[in-house]
């Protein structure tokens, strides 16, 4: 008998039915419910596909509202959390509709409340607009603080930052850092540190952390197991540190045990970082390579480790899963795979979603992660374990729908206590108490008889508030004729231009930013639009060095170290003063001339402080909270 296509059919038929057959099992929605929890998401930039970018094909349209897609992917998929970036901030109405619209999304799709996060350390890492809210000078600014004022200014950042925060609708604070900065090369901590004694890090780092709690807002230490000692920011490779055991407890754990040991911290993150001491067990990477497994990825080191020697018991979230430490090595699904296998709890941002196209890879991601439950490559048990977690720290922290206001009433509240005069009070305080002078041979007090300043800061803005400042404290101050300030950016002026506008000053004050800022910090250095474009920093560090080695013996000359202030021993034998103030935030509004023209008017808490002390109205009484060389 002949072939015929009635047989074809047939076949096909047969072929499809035992595909289907080997195919994997239907997924229990249960078990997807439980892993969609474990998950928080980025949606800091969402387009529809006619609006993407026609050279690059990527999103650059921020999240300010939340679109239907995104709505409907939050009640689908009950995902335990989204994180919020800058991006996605604009002003206080603004802020509080989109948390409230994704606090819907989750609730009204029959899921437990949202976590709703936010990087709001303080100092270089802030998100909430500054001119609204109240930033602070940042950890080691508090730390300069110490040795007078204890723990004093880490409680009342603490308090003033989680008050902010939970007014707006956010309940988990992505701080305080509790890093040992022990390495001055360390790119991406620094002056997000406390300082570089462990007991210190650790006193204000629980200080902080129990305020930040006691206010409503879940604190995440980090980056677990300390990021200290690296010379590579996380953001765009794999750091590796090499301490022994000896050190690694009582220097990168010791501020993590102790807050275990006196507090309840709600949250601890992960590092994307190599500790071959703790766990030296290697993987494959997707190019073929081996490597040494990160601490986000180490069972040995999140659940033997932290979990069971230290005796946490709260969530660990890992750090950004799409960050350069991980994404160069892992798939997505099989870097969130690995981080639940370690012991996290929740994957923060395990993949981008820009698009309505995502939302389907969200899902495939979700079904993934479920069939490896289903299969045993992930245990049930301790899915369910960390679900209970993640449910008992919502119950804890996040009020009931009853309890919320009407927006017209929430809006209210939180204007009245945003940037309030009290918590602007506190940072001014703070910048004031920071300010650590290094070197003084009669540099300031500024001298009556000084009639011209010349100012070298790392840009225009900077530039900017400083004069600024230095204005204000003058006309409030001092009665002196007035100065003459100018102002050179070390950026964007040539060297032969500020080495002229210098020679004709009685005061030449310089500015330095050490290390290179992280790829966390960067955003407002002028004429840099691209950060792979930034001005190299060796030849900045020249182009500083040139310019004092021409100041004149009559001329006076000083350096305000504005991050960490290692760097200030290659320059001291060629001054006449040092400074160092751990920040450099400038805080921009629009204000009107005489003829009703707008201007962006800099300034900042850290610059007033500055104008102060250089104009003797008040004393520098800081101190160091690490070590420099001794001059």
């Amino acid at each position: 008998m002949g072939f015929r296509p009635v047989h074809l059919c047939f076949i096909l038929f047969f072929v499809i039915a035992c595909i289907s057959c080997t195919s994997k099992p239907s997924i229990d929605p249960k078990i997807e419910a439980l892993v969609a929890q474990k998950l928080m998401l980025d949606i800091r930039y969402f387009c529809e596909k006619s609006e993407l970018d026609v050279t690059t094909q990527r999103c650059t349209a921020p999240v300010t509202t939340l679109p239907d897609d995104l709505k409907e992917m939050i009640a689908d998929t009950g995902v335990g959390g989204i994180i919020l970036f800058a991006n996605n901030l604009v002003d206080t109405e603004q802020m509080l509709r989109l948390n409230r619209d994704l606090q819907a999304a989750s609730t009204n799709g029959g899921h437990s409340p949202l976590l709703i996060s936010i990087d709001q350390e303080g100092g270089r890492v802030v998100r909430i607009p500054q001119n609204i809210s109240t930033a602070f000078s940042g950890n080691m600014a508090i730390g300069a603080t110490y040795a007078e004022h204890g723990t004093h200014f880490a409680t009342l950042s603490g308090d003033v930052i989680a008050k902010e925060l939970a007014v707006l609708g956010f309940n988990v604070n992505f701080a305080p850092s509790v890093d040992v900065n022990v390495n001055p090369e360390n790119p991406v901590i620094n002056v997000r540190s406390f300082g570089e004694d462990p007991q210190v890090v650790a006193e204000l780092g629980l200080a902080q952390m129990q305020a930040m709690q006691q206010n409503g807002i879940i604190a995440a230490l980090k980056h677990f197991p300390g990021h200290g000692d690296t010379n590579t920011d996380s953001h765009s490779g794999l750091p590796l540190v090499e301490h022994d055991l000896n050190k690694i407890k009582a220097v990168d754990l010791a501020p993590f045990q102790y807050a275990i040991d006196n507090g309840d911290p709600g949250m601890i993150m992960t590092a994307h970082i190599q500790y071959p001491a703790l766990d030296s067990a290697t993987f494959t990477a997707t190019d073929g390579s081996k490597t040494i497994l990160p601490a986000t990825m180490s069972r040995a080191i999140l659940t033997d480790l932290l979990r069971e020697q230290m005796g946490f018991r709260g969530v660990i979230i890992t750090d950004a899963l799409d960050m350069a430490a991980i994404a160069h090595f892992y798939e997505p699904t099989q870097a969130v795979l690995q981080t639940f296998k370690a012991g996290t709890d929740i994957a923060l941002m395990p993949m981008a979603i820009r698009t309505a196209q995502d939302i389907p890879k969200l899902k495939r991601m979700i079904a993934d992660l479920a069939y490896a439950v289903q299969i045993g490559d992930l245990t049930l048990a301790e899915i369910e374990a960390s679900v209970a977690r993640i449910q008992t720290l919502k119950q804890n922290y996040i009020p009931s729908n009853a309890a919320q206001l009407s927006p017209a009433k929430a809006l209210a509240r939180a204007q009245s206590i945003l940037a309030a005069p009290a918590h602007l009070k506190i940072e001014q305080d703070l910048a004031d108490y920071a300010i650590v002078a290094i070197k003084n041979q009669q540099a300031w007090p500024i001298k009556q008889s000084t009639k011209r300043i010349q100012l070298v800061m790392p840009d225009k803005a900077k530039c900017m508030a400083m004069t600024t400042a230095l204005t204000d404290a003058l006309n409030t101050f001092d009665p002196r004729p007035k100065l003459t300030i100018r102002c050179a950016s070390l950026v964007s002026e040539p060297t032969d231009n500020i080495l002229a506008q210098q020679r004709d000053a009685q005061l030449v004050i310089y500015t330095d930013i050490t290390p290179q800022q992280s790829l966390v910090e960067m955003g407002g250095m002028d004429d840099i639009t691209d950060w792979r474009l930034r001005p190299n920093k060796e030849a900045l560090d020249a182009k500083l060095l040139t310019l004092m080695k021409d100041v004149k013996p009559h001329q006076k000359s000083l350096l305000v170290s504005m991050r960490t202030p290692y760097a200030v021993t290659q320059y001291a034998d060629y001054l006449d003063g040092i400074l160092a103030s751990f920040a450099y935030n400038t805080q921009v509004t629009e204000q009107l001339d005489e003829n009703g023209a707008a201007h962006a008017h800099h300034e900042g808490p850290i610059y007033r402080a500055l104008a102060n002390i250089l104009l003797g109205n008040q004393q520098a009484t800081g101190s160091l909270p690490v070590s420099v060389g001794k001059h």
